[in-house]
C-alpha cells in the first residue's frame, strides 16, 4: 500500500518510564495532548501521579503507577492492572553519576546499567508478547548523544547508552516478522533536573566554574548550540509511532545539533 494510502494513526496506549519529571514527563504530556492514553510510570509513584493529574487536568487521558524497572515483580505489578494493552513503550527511565572510574562506586555503576539497559530489556520482554498477539507495537528508547560518543567521567552512563543501541538492533531483527519496530532517539542535552544536577558535578570533576559548564562542556560540541526540547522528542516519538514509520526499525535518530557530523 502506498504511504499516501496508509490510514491515519489511531489513538494509542503509551507506557512511559521515568515519566515523573524531565524528558519522560514532557513526552507523556505532549503525546497525551495528541489524544493518546498515557501510562505514566516512575520510581516515585507520587511524581507519576502528579504528572498524570496534570494531564487529566488539561483534558487528557492518563493513569499513574509506581514502577521500579530493575525488578521483575514491579513490572508484573504494573502491567497487570493497566486499563488498556500497551501499544507503545517509551523506555526513558535513567539516572546519572559523574566520576572518574577509580572513584566510581561499583554499586552505583551497576545501578545505572540495571536501570538504563537491563531495565529496558525487562520492560521490552514483558510487552512484546502482547504486541505480537495484536500485530502492532512500537518501542522507543530514549538514548543519548552518549549512545554515539563518549565523555570522560561517565563510564557507566556511556556503557549503558551504547548498549541500548546494540540491544535495539537485535530486537529489530527478532521482530521483523510483524508490525513492531524499535528505535533509539539520541538527543544531546535537554534542560531537565537531571542535567541541572550534572552542572555542579561537572564543575567539581573538571575543576571549572559552574558558569562554564553549559557553554564549554554541554553546548560547545553542538554547532547549533541550543538545548533540545521536550517538543522535539515527543514529535519524533509520534513520528516513529505513525504508519509512515513502519519500516524504520533498529535505527538511531540523532538529535544532536550537528555534533556527530563534524
Amino acid at each position: 500500500m502506498p504511504a499516501s494510502m496508509l490510514p491515519p494513526a489511531p489513538s494509542r496506549c503509551i507506557l512511559v518510564t521515568g515519566a515523573g519529571s524531565g524528558i519522560g514527563a514532557g513526552i507523556a504530556t505532549h503525546l497525551a495532548r495528541e489524544g493518546h492514553h498515557v501510562v505514566v510510570t516512575d520510581l516515585s509513584g507520587d511524581a507519576a501521579a502528579q504528572v498524570a493529574d496534570a494531564i487529566r487536568g488539561e483534558g487528557g487521558s492518563a493513569e499513574a503507577h509506581a514502577l521500579d524497572v530493575t525488578r521483575d515483580d514491579s513490572v508484573e505489578h504494573v502491567l497487570a492492572p493497566i486499563s488498556r494493552p500497551v501499544d507503545v513503550l517509551v523506555n526513558n527511565a535513567g539516572l546519572q553519576h559523574v566520576s572518574k572510574l577509580e572513584d566510581f562506586p561499583m554499586e552505583k555503576w551497576d545501578l545505572l546499567v540495571q536501570v538504563m539497559l537491563v531495565g529496558v530489556a525487562r520492560l521490552t520482554r514483558a510487552v512484546l508478547p502482547g504486541m505480537r498477539e495484536r500485530g502492532f507495537g512500537r518501542i522507543v528508547n530514549i538514548g543519548s548523544i552518549h549512545s554515539l560518543v563518549a565523555s570522560p567521567f561517565k563510564s557507566a552512563y556511556v556503557a549503558a547508552k551504547h548498549g541500548l543501541v546494540g540491544f535495539s538492533k537485535v530486537i529489530a531483527l527478532e521482530t521483523a516478522d510483524t508490525d513492531i519496530t524499535i528505535n533509539t532517539i539520541c538527543p544531546t542535552y535537554v534542560k531537565t533536573p537531571l542535567v541541572d544536577r550534572q552542572i555542579a558535578d561537572q564543575a567539581r570533576t573538571r575543576g571549572i566554574p559552574e558558569s562554564e559548564v553549559v557553554s564549554q562542556v554541554m553546548l560547545k560540541p553542538m554547532p547549533k548550540g541550543v538545548f533540545i526540547t521536550f517538543e522535539e522528542l515527543a514529535g519524533i516519538t509520534a513520528f516513529l509511532m505513525s504508519p509512515v514509520a513502519r519500516n524504520i526499525t533498529g535505527h538511531t535518530i540523532d538529535v544532536d545539533g550537528g555534533w556527530t557530523v563534524q
